[in-house]
């Protein structure tokens, strides 16, 4: 599918973007090592495309387009982090083998803690080949990168994943303190309670709402409005955990408690009140991939 010049633009790109949108941050969040981060790599990501797409023209292959839009975001994301430099290795000589089921499993069990171990052309090579499926000729056009080098950055990527695979995760368990914690537990109280105008009592004036992948609401009376929702729906019940080592609220479904929990909401506090929420509910692909503990 083209995307055409202005006249059908915008719908196909909101279209398009929205189809996408998962396996976009399945990327994001494998490259930058968190499914948050991701989910933000994501955002700036659709917004470059949507201020590219007047001046792009007909685009022949707007998949291979938002990916490579999304990877040199990613990049961007992880330069600004500082926590390593993008290295390309090329070796022509490298032989692959680019379908081994065994190394795709492999590669989609790894947690993203582990990927970060990666160098960045390691990481993005081995997401797009064996987590998304992507082929060695789809790879090379999204990113702007050789086969050869893509070869390389698969057999050390893999070779990598395997040795990590055998060590053990001895990363401590996380805590929170004990001030947010009773915070959070009245919160988490008061919101299973359906006491919501306990809830809102809880707000700061200047309280923010992002709502992700649908809307933003800013001040404590639009946000209120928020929990309206909540109230008219049963397919909740709040329980306070962790997301990669963030303190979180886990959303899990009343009538199936061992089951994962199928989204969360991240919380910010300002001198005793709430500052800031971040809920999922309507982007829950982002908990697909996380780290989710619950004390």
């Amino acid at each position: 599918m083209n995307i055409p010049i202005p006249g059908e633009q915008h719908r196909l790109f909101e279209r398009l973007s929205g189809e996408l949108r998962p396996k976009l941050h399945r990327y994001c969040a494998r490259m930058t090592g968190s499914v948050i981060d991701g989910e933000d790599v994501l955002q700036e990501a659709l917004a470059k495309a949507f201020e590219a797409l007047p001046n792009a023209g007909p685009i022949a292959n707007p998949e291979g387009w938002l990916f490579r839009i999304a990877h040199n975001t990613a990049l961007d994301f992880l330069r600004r982090r500082s926590r390593e430099k993008t290295t390309a290795d090329e070796d022509p000589d490298m032989i692959v083998d680019p379908v081994n089921p065994t190394i795709d499993r492999q590669a989609a069990a790894a947690g993203l803690h582990t990927f970060m171990r990666l160098p960045v052309a390691q990481r993005s090579s081995v997401v797009m080949m064996d987590v998304l499926g992507y082929s060695l000729q789809e790879i090379s056009a999204m990113l702007d990168t050789s086969i050869p080098a893509i070869k390389a950055a698969l057999h050390r990527g893999r070779d990598r994943l395997r040795r990590i695979a055998d060590e053990p995760d001895d990363r401590p368990l996380p805590r929170l303190g004990a001030t947010e914690r009773l915070l959070l537990d009245a919160y988490i109280d008061r919101f299973n309670a359906r006491d919501f105008d306990a809830v809102r009592d809880m707000l700061a004036q200047e309280v923010r709402l992002e709502l992700v992948a649908r809307t933003r609401l800013n001040g404590r009376k639009d946000v209120g409005t928020y929990f309206n929702n909540y109230s008219r729906v049963q397919d909740w019940r709040l329980v306070p955990g962790f997301v990669e080592n963030r303190p979180a609220i886990l959303v899990r479904d009343p009538g199936n408690p061992m089951a994962r929990p199928a989204y969360f909401i991240l919380l910010a506090w300002q001198d005793g009140k709430l500052a800031a929420i971040r809920d999922f509910r309507h982007a829950r692909y982002v908990a697909d991939g996380a780290e989710l503990f619950v004390p």
